[in-house]
């Protein structure tokens, strides 16, 4: 099948995880056959999310973040101010691609980015995400699909507290180095641009001729 001409974007701001995960599955679950493929660009407040096939030990200490068992691949991960998440809400049977080429899709729109930014980074063929040379996790990859469709995606540490991290063994792995940008970097981030940056990129890389920008309540995300 053809690829949609247009991938729309929408810009959610800071959003509540729970109703923006509720949100998505009913996307999902009401998708038609010309039901448009989405990207949602956002900021969480903190919370840890578990994956499916989660792991108790590997939430360390929590403490006062709350934990939100969920229904993506993968185990636990942080989100929080700071950090650029991207759902991607795409009719795979569609676009005539599989899981591990939209994976693909997403880590090499994400290196790309950090590219432009002067930094090198990559995928790792034995954990979902992308790392720095020197090995530390700049952003992670969690997908779930349904009815041949996917919703969940990606974050992209920018400008956090990576204290959180330490509560946790980052997507399973005890002792993961996590970093972000602007501690790469040595300055501040805008998360606003850089998403703009990565809406772009997977739009090329997927072969959609347009983004549609949707701006909701919340826009931009806030920069710190």
């Amino acid at each position: 099948m053809a690829t949609p001409a247009t991938l729309t974007v929408r810009w959610l701001g800071q959003s509540e995880y729970e109703p923006t995960w509720r949100a998505m599955q009913d996307y999902t679950s009401s998708r038609g056959s010309d039901s448009a493929d989405e990207l949602w660009l956002l900021e969480h407040p903190a919370v840890f999310t578990q994956g499916q096939a989660g792991k108790a030990e590997h939430l360390l200490a929590p403490g006062d973040i709350p934990v939100v068992q969920v229904d993506r691949g993968g185990q636990v991960t942080y989100h929080g101010p700071g950090q650029l998440v991207g759902y991607v809400l795409l009719d795979l049977k569609r676009l005539g691609i599989g899981v591990r080429a939209l994976v693909t899709a997403i880590e090499e729109s994400v290196v790309a980015v950090l590219g432009e930014y002067g930094v090198s980074a990559a995928p790792r063929a034995d954990a979902p995400g992308v790392y720095l040379e020197n090995g530390a996790k700049i952003a992670q990859v969690g997908l779930r699909v349904r009815r041949g469709c996917s919703f969940h995606g990606l974050s992209l540490n920018l400008d956090m507290d990576l204290s959180a991290f330490q509560r946790i063994n980052p997507c399973g792995h005890a002792g993961m180095a996590v970093t972000d940008l602007a501690t790469t970097l040595e300055q501040a981030v805008d998360l606003a641009r850089v998403g703009m940056r990565l809406a772009e990129i997977f739009r090329e890389a997927l072969g959609y001729s347009a983004c549609d920008h949707v701006y909701n309540a919340g826009f931009p995300c806030s920069s710190r």
